[in-house]
């Protein structure tokens, strides 16, 4: 049922409040908060002191606003990622120990690579992968061991839809770069985030040989060492798959 004279609902409004705010900012002022979420400033305030009252927002001196404790209590207890991350969590960790670099585990979220995971370390290469965010399948090695992994329908569909908003790559070379990944059974992008670094990912395949998760690495492009890498991923993502199926 529609709540306002703009036809969307109450959840509509709600959730368009939580999702303004932009990764990496952990505070807004409530007028920007209003202003981003497309509300009027008394409706946004409204949504604020509601959501604010069952611990879902915090509110803070001169009108800030930030996502509450609460939130992130009940996204991390009942979050459809946790099995997989514990799964995960010891196989990186064995890796991370060895390279010394980061390490990233993500799912296929759409279009995009979402990120569920990561650990780095000071001294680490430059790592977009942000836990919570989110890549083009094109331009990460993740997003494409999970794309080169999924039904050829969702695969055609995606392609059909394909557009580089850089104008730099095409569907055709979406699709040979994805025929290549699944071949090979990892994906590689050197120098396409960042002109040093490599990424390299495998899919954590299911019983139908579908791609529920990628783990990669984001190296140094001169310390590329593929013959040691893939497989020492390959024998994660078999390993993180395995504890999927027994747990």
């Amino acid at each position: 049922m529609a709540n306002s004279t703009s036809g969307d609902s109450v959840v509509d409004r709600v959730v368009r409040v939580i999702s303004a705010f932009p990764e990496g900012v952990n505070s807004l002022q409530l007028s920007e908060l209003a202003a981003r979420s497309g509300l009027p400033l008394t409706s946004a305030h409204r949504i604020v002191r509601q959501l604010s009252a069952h611990g879902l927002l915090e509110t803070g001196d001169g009108g800030s606003v930030r996502l509450g404790l609460r939130l992130w209590e009940l996204v991390n207890r009942n979050s459809p990622t946790l099995a997989l991350r514990q799964a995960a969590l010891p196989f990186m960790e064995d890796i991370h120990q060895v390279l010394n670099q980061n390490v990233n585990l993500a799912v296929l979220d759409g279009w995009e690579a979402l990120f569920v995971e990561r650990m780095s370390r000071r001294g680490s290469v430059a790592n977009r992968a942000r836990v919570a965010g989110r890549m083009p399948v094109h331009v990460s090695s993740a997003g494409l061991a999970l794309m080169a992994h999924q039904e050829k329908s969702r695969q055609g569909d995606y392609l059909k839809q394909f557009k580089d908003p850089a104008g730099k790559i095409t569907p055709d070379a979406v699709r040979l770069l994805l025929t290549e990944t699944a071949h090979q059974g990892f994906a590689q992008l050197a120098g396409v985030v960042d002109p040093d670094t490599w990424g390299i990912a495998v899919p954590v395949l299911d019983g139908r040989q579908r791609a529920v998760a990628a783990l990669g690495v984001v190296v140094p492009l001169k310390e590329m060492r593929l013959q040691a890498l893939v497989p020492a991923l390959q024998t994660a993502a078999r390993g993180i798959a395995r504890q999927l199926t027994e747990n």
